[in-house]
């Protein structure tokens, strides 16, 4: 997904996860995405995830330089 790109999955009511994506950029951490991920490993975040990933990480970036 890009460097410094962060995952964070959380526990959420029994055995869904909570994923989020966050990253640095400068002094700010900025959360790009959270989604619903049932398994906790062993399976790759979707593809469709991981362009909504992408494309808001690349907008971010635009709007900040």
């Amino acid at each position: 997904m890009g460097s410094g790109v962060f995952e964070i999955a959380l526990p959420f009511k029994g055995d869904a996860y909570r994923t989020i994506y966050a990253v640095q950029l400068g002094e700010a951490i900025w959360v790009i995405h959270a989604f619903q991920k049932k398994s906790p490993k062993g399976i790759k975040t979707p593809q469709q995830e991981v362009e909504v990933i992408k494309a808001r990480l690349k907008r971010l970036k635009e709007e900040l330089s």
